[in-house]
């Protein structure tokens, strides 16, 4: 994954081509006044980074510490703060500490993303992990409808990715059948982003024409904007996946997709969101992760299905007597 720096003095409309994939730590690709060496040696570094993991569960190790300085140092910056000792405390001490904490947050969580960019997992849901979940409603009465859930869904890619794909399969597949996306992120300026729908030839590079004249339209220069129609389907909320208040909220999810953001989670923190996607899953119900991640070690309640080019995780049906088995369809 290539990550790109964000600037707040970029327009909307060029910033979002280049924001982020996932809720991240980002690494510049552009030279940037950063801490000298000396600074990282401060023990209150090490404060800020343990306020950072206990609250979103993402982790820094020591040799990415300068990372997390470099975007310290723009946060101190922001609210005057002269050493990182004295910015600790604006993040533990003072009244606007949860207001300053979420701005360090939006500092540190970008990265890089595309429509379309795993059509393997596209075709795994097509091809068989939609028909056994529609087949498994059918055959317990249940309601036509179906929810997906896109965890750090950054600044909205994926999640209108998957509006497009199960929008166009209306005409074949889901036929009769309704379904909405929630799309969940810790970054407020990525889901401004993702709410405001408007992306350039960056992010649409991996997008067929006709996908583009369906359900975008022109918004000045190169740059499309996300129908009205489509963004009727998808719901954008700010959703840290650390937080145990907010993920006991959120079940009956038929598919979930979490990609690129578990390789950030140390061990523990990655058991503690797995066990909230288990149980905000029904029976059933699949989990996609990105092609560098794995339950391997992380939780053992999930069954490994392997896909051509992909691999999914599904939670087991309540009663296997009773599961419909759905071999692939053909291409």
């Amino acid at each position: 994954m290539n990550f790109v720096p964000a600037s707040a003095d970029q327009p909307i409309r060029r910033r979002i081509g280049n924001f982020a994939r996932r809720s991240v730590i980002v690494e510049s690709s552009v030279k940037m006044s950063e801490p000298a060496i000396g600074d990282l040696r401060d023990p209150a570094y090490l404060k800020i980074r343990d306020v950072i993991y206990q609250t979103s569960g993402i982790y820094q190790p020591k040799e990415k510490l300068y990372l997390l300085a470099s975007r310290c140092a723009r946060r101190m910056g922001a609210v005057g703060a002269k050493t990182p000792t004295e910015y600790l405390g604006h993040l533990t001490a003072r009244g606007n500490r949860k207001a300053e904490l979420r701005s360090l947050l939006n500092e540190i969580t970008i990265g890089e993303t595309y429509m379309f960019r795993s059509v393997p997992q596209l075709e795994a849901l097509r091809r068989i992990v939609l028909p056994q979940i529609l087949e498994n409603k059918i055959a317990q009465g249940g309601s036509p409808h179906l929810q997906l859930w896109s965890a750090g869904c950054s600044t909205g890619e994926e999640p209108y990715t998957l509006a497009m794909f199960l929008s166009e399969e209306r005409r074949r597949l889901l036929a009769g059948w309704t379904f909405n996306i929630l799309a969940t992120d810790l970054n407020d300026n990525s889901l401004s982003v993702a709410k405001a729908g408007i992306y350039g030839e960056h992010a649409l590079r991996s997008t067929a024409e006709p996908l583009r004249r369906a359900y975008f339209h022109p918004c000045g220069g190169d740059q499309l904007q996300i129908s009205d129609q489509l963004k009727s389907v998808v719901r954008f909320e700010r959703v840290n996946l650390h937080d145990d208040g907010s993920m006991k909220m959120l079940h009956g999810m038929d598919v979930i997709f979490c990609c690129n953001v578990l390789i950030y989670f140390d061990l523990a923190s990655k058991r503690k969101v797995i066990q909230h996607f288990h149980s905000s899953l029904s029976p059933g119900g699949y989990l996609f992760l990105g092609n560098a991640e794995s339950l391997f070690q992380v939780d053992g309640r999930f069954r490994l299905v392997h896909f051509p080019g992909a691999i999914g995780y599904r939670k087991p049906a309540l009663d296997t007597s009773t599961e419909v088995k759905r071999e692939p369809r053909p291409s």
